[in-house]
Formats: C-alpha cells, sequence, structure tokens
C-alpha cells in the first residue's frame, strides 16, 4: 500500500513565467526570492535541505548537495490564481481564462443575484478582503446590505457580520449566488467571508467557505477515485474542485488545523491521496505584503515537514508545490502569474531536475499510488 501527499504552499511563487507582463506583473516577480530578501533570509532547514535554494536563488537558502528531485513547474493554461493552479496540478486545463471584473459586476448580474438571494448588496468593486470590511462595514451593519466584492482574480464575495446573518445563512446565500454565476459569469469561485466585531475592531472569522464552479474537465483525483483509493482534502482543496474527485474533506482553515489534520492522515492512512491547501503565505500574510507574516509562516511549515518527513514509508511520495504567486514586490497585492516549486521525497529519488507543467504532480501521483498512466490527461510522472 502506496500513499501520497501533496502540499500546496500557496502563492509560493519561484519565478515570473514568460507572459506575466501581459498579466500586469513585474517581469523579474519571485515571490520567495523577494520575501527572504525583505526579511534578511528565510531559516528553512527542512525545505532547504530537500532542495528548495535548488530550484531558485534564495537568500537563507543555499543549494545543497543532494536534493530530492527539484525544479519549477508552469501551467498549461492562463490565469493565476488558486482555482486554475490547483485544476492544473491535477491535469484540467482550462480553455479560456476565468471571467474577472475589475470595474465591478454589471447591473443585470447584481440585479439577479438580489432576486436569488432575497438581498441588496453595497460596495459592488474590487477590494482588499480586510479594508472592505472596515470601510463598508459600518453601512453594512446600518443598512442590512451585504458587501459584495471582487479582486483581480475571477472570484465573488460576499462579507458579512455575523450579528447580520449567522455562517449558515451566508453560505446559503453563497450558494444561491454560485447558481447565478453560470455561462458567461461563472466565476471561479463565489467566497463566503463572514466576519464580526465593532467599527474599528472588525475581525475576519475562520469560516471562510469557498464555491467554485466545476472543473471543465477530468482530473487525476478522478482516475486515483476510480483506482478505489481515497482522496483526502485539507483546507479548501475540495471546494476549489467543486467536491468533484474528493472522498472526503478534513479541517484546514487555518495552517496550524491543516498541519494537523495531515500530520493525523499520516498517521492513520495505510494508502491514497493526502491533498492538502495552506492557505496563510497566501490569504493572511502574502495579500497584505506581510513579509515577516508571511516568513514566519514558512518555519510553521518547514517545522510540520519534520514530522511528516519522519512518517513517510519507503514507498510513500511527498510533494511540496504552489498554485502561484504573490510577489510582495509587485506594485499590487493581488496574485503574481509565476512558476511554482518542485520539492519530491519517494523511493528510488535520483534528485535530478525536474521543469515541467503542473500536470507531472498529479500524473506523479496517479503512477505512484496505482503504476498506471492516464494517458488522456497532460502530465508525465517525475515518480
Amino acid at each position: 500500500m502506496t500513499r501520497a501527499a501533496v502540499i500546496v504552499m500557496d502563492a509560493c511563487g519561484v519565478g515570473a513565467l514568460p507572459d506575466a507582463a501581459a498579466y500586469g506583473d513585474p517581469v523579474d516577480a519571485n515571490t520567495l526570492a523577494h520575501v527572504a530578501e525583505a526579511v534578511g533570509g528565510l531559516d528553512l532547514p527542512t525545505l532547504g535541505s530537500l532542495g528548495l535554494g535548488n530550484i531558485t536563488p534564495i537568500e537563507g537558502v543555499p543549494p545543497v548537495d543532494h536534493p530530492v528531485v527539484h525544479g519549477r513547474l508552469h501551467p498549461l493554461g492562463p490565469g493565476k490564481e488558486s482555482t486554475t493552479g490547483h485544476w492544473e496540478l491535477m491535469g484540467v486545463i482550462p480553455e479560456h481564462p476565468l471571467p474577472t471584473y475589475p470595474e465591478g459586476f454589471p447591473p443585470d448580474v447584481v440585479q439577479r443575484l438580489e432576486e436569488a438571494t432575497g438581498h441588496r448588496f453595497c460596495c459592488n468593486r474590487p477590494y482588499s478582503g480586510t479594508e472592505v470590511i472596515e470601510d463598508w462595514g459600518p453601512h453594512h451593519l446600518q443598512t442590512g446590505e451585504l458587501i459584495l466584492y471582487t479582486s483581480a482574480d475571477s472570484v465573488l464575495q460576499l462579507a458579512v457580520h455575523t450579528d447580520v446573518l449567522s455562517e449558515p445563512e451566508l453560505y446559503a446565500v453563497c450558494e444561491a449566488a454560485r447558481k447565478v454565476m453560470t455561462g458567461e459569469h461563472a466565476v471561479g469561485r463565489v467566497i463566503a467571508r463572514p466576519f464580526d466585531g465593532e467599527p474599528g475592531s472588525f475581525h475576519r472569522r475562520e469560516g471562510r467557505r469557498d464555491y467554485a464552479v466545476r472543473p471543465p474537465g477530468r482530473s487525476y483525483l478522478d482516475e486515483i477515485q476510480d483506482a478505489g483509493l481515497p482522496v483526502h482534502a485539507v483546507g479548501k482543496i475540495r471546494d476549489l474542485f467543486a467536491g468533484v474527485g474528493i472522498t472526503e474533506k478534513h479541517e484546514g482553515g487555518t495552517n496550524a488545523k491543516g498541519i494537523q489534520s495531515t500530520t493525523r492522515l499520516l498517521e492513520e492512512l495505510e494508502d491514497g491521496l493526502i491533498f492538502v491547501n495552506l492557505v496563510e503565505t497566501d490569504q493572511v500574510y502574502g495579500h497584505r505584503h506581510d513579509v515577516e507574516g508571511f516568513a514566519e509562516a514558512l518555519k510553521e511549515i518547514d517545522a510540520a515537514a519534520v514530522d511528516w518527513l519522519a512518517l513517510l514509508r519507503d514507498e510513500d511520495l511527498l510533494i511540496f508545490t504552489a498554485d502561484h504567486g504573490v510577489d510582495p514586490n509587485s506594485g499590487h497585492t493581488d496574485h503574481t502569474r509565476e512558476h511554482a516549486p518542485l520539492l519530491a521525497r519517494f523511493a528510488g529519488n535520483d534528485g535530478g531536475r525536474h521543469d515541467g507543467p503542473l500536470a507531472d504532480v498529479g500524473a506523479s501521483v496517479l503512477h505512484r499510488l496505482t503504476g498506471r498512466d492516464a494517458p488522456d490527461l497532460p502530465g508525465e510522472p517525475f515518480a
């Protein structure tokens, strides 16, 4: 019996893609390198020992003589967001970019949202998730209008104070909104953003939920399930795949909870895939360009990796990767279109360099778990 664990360190890009400028991103974007530079070097002995510093120069993380399989991965399709990044890791390549709304949602869409949900909305523009509740929270509490906002990504976000709607009521509103956002308006995610507190000290709660559009094709998750193996999703993985190809969801609203779930699964499971998203490098620190917090979150992951490596059996596969970047040196606080890192530990690992598409992750997981390949899906196994 064999297990695979794929750890997605959200937004930990390692260098701009050739078309980064077309997305409004700097051509020298490199999230991990620039975070390291800003804090005077990263302290990541475990990831460093695997070869993180062999992928790209990172201050404080020198290259090692005997790295595991390592390299940079790139998407085959458009986009620079969590939804498409995770899809591509599992072999689903979108043909077209998901819709975005730099001017806010059109009036006809807002009208349909109001009809479907029974609520009125305020704001309706791109906004920082923390700033929007500070700027619009008092109006929201006074009027009962729900805070509707978006970002540079394909998202519709609803921020609601728990005194206006309970978390279950907010989730019901988001489910209704998800049904509206179809066709040309099929956004990647409808996101519930509950918050509490008083004006001047609002606080986002952990009850975030992502309601993703269904993947536009078959994935390696489907292949793994068809082989009779379970797929365990930690954090927002299940939401990003709209539940398709997922056997069981596990807690991961914070990095601490995601790490705890991952450790428990490695202690208990005999076989199958553990697919993990550790969100704080993106959601909590990345979009705020909080480089100190970003570096501390990486240290927390690095410390957890010690336990995960100790729990691996010889036949198991452990992969660290990412979905996009969020470079603190960019002129905006949105995602940056970057390569993702690859670190892969498995028996027979020759430590070679592997640069390729994100889909090579899913191909390698399937091959390692089942000995099978999926010729109709993109990607080539490296493990």
